[in-house]
């Protein structure tokens, strides 16, 4: 099938699954948690001979036959969406994504962009954007560096822009097949442009503690993604955290219900610090 073909057809199923259900009191555009790092020695593509021969000839026939890089493109579309009418009108809409693409056995490009759209009696109320691109160096070792970029827009906290570059480290604690935990930390440099607060160009550490676990031969998925990112040299706060719980109903697409909330120590006048969300909807998945 050609690769043209494939994306439209993903991009039908990504608008269809917007009528799907979801409860929220605030929607907010948290960093997506990621898509995991591929399995310990997945990237392997040259299984042992099972046929017997001799051990010099398998140790000459490694050296002149070096497994290929492989090229790995992983994917992850999760839409859910409301409309209600009546005595309260609302809709709502989000999209969230997660791409990473393999470019060698150091490399490999990540991004995890998302989109919230709301309306409450006919007054917009989310309108949020939320894009970054990331580079993993030596991602398959226990500890590996990071660098990457991200820019935001929204509406519901009167932001007009947010860009942010940052670089550091990550260390995976756990990496099982079942269980996978990693802690980055990187220094970011952030630039808030506020609809009424001044501007704000600041440096922040951001810490990230991200965790997956798989039950029942994969059908049942838990991840869990924290971030803490303090000022440095001021006290200006932000932290977010989600928990999902995902249940497989075919090869690609599963069910999945999130909590998210995210805090804010600045923000405009007439916003509060904090928003929560539940949400349940649909997921499509390649890996």
């Amino acid at each position: 099938m050609p690769l043209s073909v494939k994306y439209t057809q993903l991009c039908l199923l990504t608008l269809s699954f917007i009528f799907t259900f979801t409860v929220a009191e605030a929607q907010i555009v948290e960093q997506p948690d990621p898509l995991r790092p591929s399995l310990p020695d997945s990237s392997k593509a040259v299984k042992k001979d099972s046929s017997k021969t001799a051990a010099g000839q398998q140790k000459i026939d490694s050296i002149k036959q070096a497994p290929p890089i492989p090229t790995i493109f992983r994917y992850r579309f999760t839409a859910d969406g409301t409309i209600t009418a009546g005595n309260v009108s609302r809709t709502l809409l989000q999209l969230t994504s997660a791409v990473d693409y393999q470019l060698s056995n150091y490399f490999k490009l990540s991004s995890n962009p998302s989109f919230v759209y709301g309306k409450q009696n006919g007054i917009l109320a989310e309108r949020e954007w939320f894009g970054d691109l990331r580079t993993t160096y030596r991602y398959e070792k226990r500890l590996y560096y990071l660098a990457f970029g991200s820019y935001e827009r929204s509406n519901l906290r009167q932001i007009n822009h947010r860009w942010t570059a940052a670089a550091g480290l990550g260390y995976k604690l756990l990496n099982h097949k079942r269980a996978y935990i990693s802690l980055t930390d990187v220094v970011m440099q952030e630039y808030t442009d506020f609809v009424e607060l001044n501007d704000i160009n600041i440096w922040r550490n951001s810490a990230r503690l991200y965790g997956e676990y798989t039950f029942d031969k994969d059908r049942f998925t838990v991840t869990h993604t924290a971030f803490y990112q303090p000022a440095l040299g001021q006290y200006n706060v932000r932290w977010n955290a989600s928990l999902s719980v995902q249940i497989k109903l075919t090869q690609v697409i599963s069910l999945r219900s999130t909590v998210a909330n995210a805090y804010e120590s600045l923000i405009v006048p007439g916003r509060q610090n904090n928003d929560f969300r539940f949400t349940l909807g649909l997921v499509y998945e390649k890996k």
